[in-house]
């Protein structure tokens, strides 16, 4: 039987129901306030008809949609293997297999035969399960154990399972409901360290189980009280130590506990002070510290085994360098940062000299690949852009010599077609704002292209520019994409994120804008820019289509945080407490009315808002469902938007969406075929840039 076209099929209509909820700057009507409860026996029936709806619509550009699927099946290895990595008796690997969506995980006991033992295969694993996602995976010391997680369904609710790795079994040993912020080994192997999460899913204890006991055994090493922090857990890479630490956005505190003596109660490092953070690792016959005491972009200091607390400068703090982790091996140190909106890694040696490593000039993303040994003179790193697909490096430490060992294969493409460039746009304060632009070389960059605009800005959290293999539909098809790097984030220094947070935030949006202008400026045809962004990123597309709804022709809001106000005045909901310190408290002024003031669903209205694809998750603990939900809910009932507006919730995923891979190619050629099929019939008085 034929489908119903797409523009024939209503658009699903949540009812409403009166709420009001009373706040500081006065009372606001909430009647789609009921979303917020899974169990109303209105939710899911409304999330199905919109499902529905949505499915109606790329029901109609199926073609469209499964072209873009073998395209980016057609550019992708799918029979793959990573670069065997050594790691004590044994050299570790990973492989995906053509059908199937998960990696197999092997090891063998030289390089050539790595691959000889199949230690995890998430294939197997996941084979009665919808949605399997893979968290921690712990080598014991004596390597003869794997500690690894996963959680099936988006909640971010792992178990714990511990494999005998001789002969390939899970034991009984079964810890439920842990969080996905760390698990240790202790150094005789029969201990295991691991964190749990309060009710508001926030990490709050840290556990150690004894292998064989039942998890009701289990003895609570730390807990931490205050709802602004978060627990997580580590190793040193050297063994000797495992680190707690408890972060707030702004603030840290760190204590150790010896692997050989792991039944001690935890030592602390240095007390917390308000807005001093700090990250502690062990380096040989010290401890190294990472920090902005007294360092806007953070310094390393170094302290002894005995008092961990007293710190000695050992890489001093220069502005705009911002330090932002840092890798001991035993005879270097090894620092990343970012500075001018780039990644880079300096060295330092055991006698204080810094080098730094040349690793290309031009804009590109920098990653410590796997390197868990810690007796090496190599540190292993992948490099990628916007036109080069990854590559991995060994670099000698001490030679100063690198040597490629694996280029990711693109088949079918050739990647001299591309071309990358930086530019600048110029924020409406007069600030200078990076955007990384690619293109096919046969592209007009006469302003008749379509493009895509990319950005995040939010919790420090810097967005290098990356290779994507899906993308290269979109190029293929004459489309710009741009990479916006607004404030907010930490491209360009810790001012950069600060300039964008609290009562700054709304530098991240006007920034973004201020892109899209330079963009219809330079590039991109009149009403044809789409707007893409995740999670703060989808705040970012709801804050700037709200505040300029005819810049656009598309906007891609992926599970978006949009009830700003509402979310954020709820004490009980996950992360809320300690977001305040990002987001600012709206139970109180000045926040309250500044928050209002960006707030997406607040601020709907009645406006030629641009053509909108807007996901979500049922099982999102970090975005709840709800959100997405209200805001399309409102937005129908306002009759904003050039249509369509598309609202899809996976049902049975979380935050991160479906975890098969061939899964993720589908959802990305359902994004692209919407910006492709919308921004086509996009009306050129939607003009684009208001001077």
């Amino acid at each position: 039987m034929a489908s119903t076209p797409a523009d024939r099929v209503p658009a699903p209509i949540a009812p409403q129901y009166p709420q009001i909820h009373s706040r500081i700057t006065g009372p606001a009507q909430d009647p789609w306030a009921w979303l917020s409860d899974k169990n109303h026996p209105e939710t899911i029936p409304y999330l199905e008809a919109e499902n529905t709806f949505a499915n109606n619509w790329f029901l109609q550009h199926r073609d469209l949609i499964e072209k873009l699927f073998n395209e980016i099946k057609s550019r992708t290895l799918e029979d793959d293997t990573t670069v065997a990595m050594r790691h004590g008796p044994w050299w570790y690997l990973r492989q995906t297999i053509s059908g199937s969506g998960y990696q197999v995980h092997r090891r063998g006991a030289t390089k050539e035969h790595a691959s000889e033992f199949v230690i995890l295969d998430e294939n197997i694993e996941s084979r009665t399960i919808e949605n399997f996602r893979l968290g921690a995976f712990e080598i014991s010391g004596d390597h003869n154990l794997l500690a690894w997680s996963y959680e099936v369904d988006g909640s971010e609710l792992f178990t714990v399972r511990i494999r005998d790795l001789t002969t390939g079994h899970d034991s009984e040993d079964k810890i439920v409901d842990t969080s996905n912020a760390g698990l240790a080994w202790s150094s005789d192997n029969q201990h295991l360290f691991y964190v749990t999460h309060d009710a508001a899913m926030r990490p709050n204890k840290i556990w150690r189980h004894k292998l064989g006991n039942d998890q009701k055994a289990d003895e609570v090493v730390f807990e931490e009280h205050d709802e602004r922090f978060n627990l997580s857990i580590e190793a040193t890479r050297s063994g000797r130590w495992i680190v707690i630490k408890s972060q707030s956005r702004l603030t840290s505190e760190c204590f150790l506990v010896a692997t050989n003596d792991a039944l001690k109660a935890p030592i602390m490092v240095r007390p917390r002070q308000d807005e001093v953070e700090y990250d502690i690792d062990h380096w040989g016959e010290c401890f190294v510290i990472l920090t902005n005491l007294d360092a806007v972009d953070y310094r390393v200091m170094s302290a002894s085994l005995h008092e961990p607390g007293a710190w000695t400068e050992l890489v001093a703090h220069t502005v705009g360098r911002r330090i932002y982790g840092m890798e001991p091996f035993r005879d270097h140190l090894v620092i990343q940062e970012w500075c001018e909106a780039q990644q880079r890694i300096r060295v330092v040696a055991r006698n204080g000299s810094i080098s730094e490593l040349h690793t290309g000039d031009d804009p590109h993303e920098l990653s410590f690949e796997q390197c868990p040994e810690w007796d090496t003179e190599y540190v292993r790193y992948a490099s990628e852009s916007l036109v080069s697909p990854s590559a991995i490096f060994d670099h000698n430490l001490i030679t100063n010599q690198r040597t490629m060992l694996k280029t990711q294969a693109i088949p079918n493409t050739d990647l001299s077609k591309y071309l990358a460039t930086r530019e600048w746009a110029t924020a409406p304060d007069g600030t200078r704002i990076p955007l990384d632009i690619v293109r096919h070389k046969d592209t007009p960059i006469n302003g008749t292209a379509p493009g895509m605009l990319y950005a995040y800005g939010a919790y420090e959290s810097a967005v290098p520019p990356w290779f994507s293999a899906a993308r290269l539909s979109l190029l293929d098809r004459g489309w710009i994409w741009a990479l916006a790097h607004p404030r907010g984030g930490g491209e360009c220094g810790r001012h950069w994120y600060l300039d964008g947070r609290l009562m700054n935030k709304r530098n991240t949006f006007t920034d973004v804008n201020a892109c899209a202008k330079h963009l219809y400026r330079h590039h991109v045809a009149a009403g044809k820019l789409a707007l893409r962004g995740m999670s703060a990123g989808g705040l970012m597309v709801g804050a700037c289509i709200t505040s300029e709804p005819d810049l656009f022709g598309a906007a891609l809001a992926e599970v978006p945080f949009v009830d700003v106000i509402n979310s954020m005045s709820d004490p009980s909901l996950p992360l809320t407490i300690n977001e305040w310190e990002e987001w600012g408290d709206p139970r109180g002024e000045p926040a309250a009315s500044y928050m209002l003031a960006y707030s997406p669903y607040d601020n709907a209205k009645a406006d030629a808002y641009p053509p909108m694809l807007v996901t979500g998750g049922l099982n999102d603990p970090r975005v709840r469902y709800h959100e997405p939900a209200k805001w399309v809910a409102k937005l129908r009932s306002l009759g904003a938007c050039r249509q369509p507006l598309i609202f899809e919730c996976e049902m049975t995923a979380g935050h991160f969406g479906k975890s098969n891979r061939y899964e993720q190619w589908k959802y990305e050629a359902k994004l692209m075929a919407f910006a492709l099929v919308v921004c086509r019939k996009a009306d050129a008085k939607n003009k684009g840039p208001r001077d």
